[in-house]
């Protein structure tokens, strides 16, 4: 593979700007369901579609312009997962104050990079308890996706069950699932937002079955009207973020979840994207890191003030990579190709839950991946592993996941021997988890 760094020659304008649509195809379904979730954590579905396009257009553009990478930043699934149903909803953090602890972890996250001290992180989160967070956001997001779908209902005798086949909008989210499935499969170019478009169609009728007030229950309106396509930007969240209150003591654990998870989630995109472009420096680490961390900890201060959940780089970048995308042209060109959405939030504010649901359900299955990498032989490893793997879903949190993993982690280790293998950092990560459990989170 030609590397940029060394063969400017293999890099052309043409392919690059190709590169940055396919990017951006493969990462618009954002612009949808981001708003899908955080709407149901009480903030404005326009508000937070205007937040979530200056936020992935502003952020990509200095992804490519400072950085020079040509990766994509946005509002990170599983970061608005983490917001809506566990910092809202599970906490009962009011959603300002929860936009307030976004603009705090983004700012912790600048001074992690600026003193370059996230290194030292990096050394103190063992990586089988990266790769199981990773898994069990994804399980997470998958099942918020079946039960937007109401696919996966309430059962007084199982604690859950499936619901019957015969509902139309069990089957709608069915259809479109298969499809979805099938066009990421054939690997083509917008599958997830193509089959979102496709499912809202087959979802029109379902008002009419139902009665629009019936359909208006389920998340958003099911019966779509396209009297209102265009309107001028919802700034109603700007600035709407609550600065004080959301330093208080217990919301800490929730400001260190924020971090975690973002820095995590960058810092393997990053390394992810380098290997499959082989952009890497002359050190052998992933091509300006310094200036793609710092852009994502830019990203994640400004999705506080703008009214969304944290930003951070986008996994899906790859696609774009595998079009020969290698410089921040490539991000730029995606980033200007949010922009004209600003003005289409009556038309995407019609797509209903069944529509995006299969969006979610798939990209948890991207998620699992990291579950390989764990080595499910060396006990001490793999169940604490696999206790903040599944409790991620189970407990329908992802602070849950994390403080059970990392807890366990410790008393594993100690218990077979292994106290050298408990970086002294992971002690202080463990004293935020005693203070999440007995703060009442």
């Amino acid at each position: 593979m030609n590397n940029p760094l060394t063969n400017p020659s293999s890099i052309s304008v043409r392919t690059e700007v190709l590169a940055g649509i396919s990017t951006f195809l493969a990462t618009m379904y954002i612009i949808v369901v981001n708003p899908s979730i955080l709407s149901q954590a009480g903030l404005p579905f326009s508000g937070v579609l205007t937040a979530t396009v200056l936020l992935s257009f502003i952020s990509s553009l200095m992804m490519g312009l400072y950085a020079k990478n040509p990766i994509v930043v946005a509002p990170g699934m599983g970061l608005n997962a983490f917001f809506t149903f566990t910092a809202v909803k599970t906490m009962g953090i009011r959603p300002e104050v929860a936009l307030g602890a976004v603009f705090w972890a983004g700012v912790l996250f600048l001074l992690l990079s600026v003193f370059n001290v996230r290194s030292s992180i990096v050394k103190t989160i063992p990586q089988p308890l990266r790769y199981a967070v990773a898994a069990g956001i994804g399980l997470f997001i998958s099942l918020i996706g079946f039960e937007n779908a109401r696919f996966i209902v309430g059962n007084p005798a199982t604690l859950v069950g499936i619901a019957s086949i015969k509902d139309p909008i069990v089957l709608t989210f069915l259809f479109g699932l298969m499809l979805m499935a099938v066009l990421v499969i054939r690997q083509v170019p917008g599958a997830i937002i193509i089959g979102i478009v496709l499912t809202t169609l087959a979802a029109w009728p379902i008002g009419r079955w139902y009665g629009d007030a019936s359909a208006v229950n389920y998340g958003q309106k099911t019966l779509v009207n396209f009297t209102e396509i265009v309107a001028a930007p919802d700034f109603s969240l700007l600035g709407r973020l609550d600065f004080i209150n959301s330093l208080q003591l217990s919301l800490w654990p929730v400001i260190f979840a924020f971090v975690f998870t973002d820095l995590f989630d960058s810092l393997s995109t990053f390394v992810g994207v380098a290997e499959a472009a082989d952009l890497y420096d002359e050190d052998g680490n992933p091509q300006h890191l310094d200036r793609s961390l710092l852009t994502d900890a830019v990203a994640t201060t400004l999705a506080g003030a703008l009214g969304t959940s944290p930003g951070t780089a986008y996994i899906e970048s790859a696609i774009g990579i595998e079009q020969g995308g290698r410089t921040g042209l490539t991000a730029v060109v995606a980033g200007c190709l949010f922009l004209p959405f600003l003005f289409l939030s009556p038309l995407l504010s019609v797509i209903p839950g069944i529509a995006t649901a299969p969006a979610l359900v798939l990209v948890g299955a991207f998620m699992m991946k990291p579950v390989t990498k764990i080595n499910w032989g060396a006990l001490d490893e793999a169940l604490p592993a696999f206790v903040a793997l599944v409790l991620i879903p189970f407990a329908y949190s992802i602070t849950q996941g994390i403080i059970w993993g990392f807890l366990l982690w410790t008393v594993a280790k100690l218990a077979v021997g292994k106290r050298r293998e408990i970086p002294v950092g992971l002690w202080v990560v463990d004293a935020f988890c005693l203070l999440a459990l007995f703060s009442g989170h």
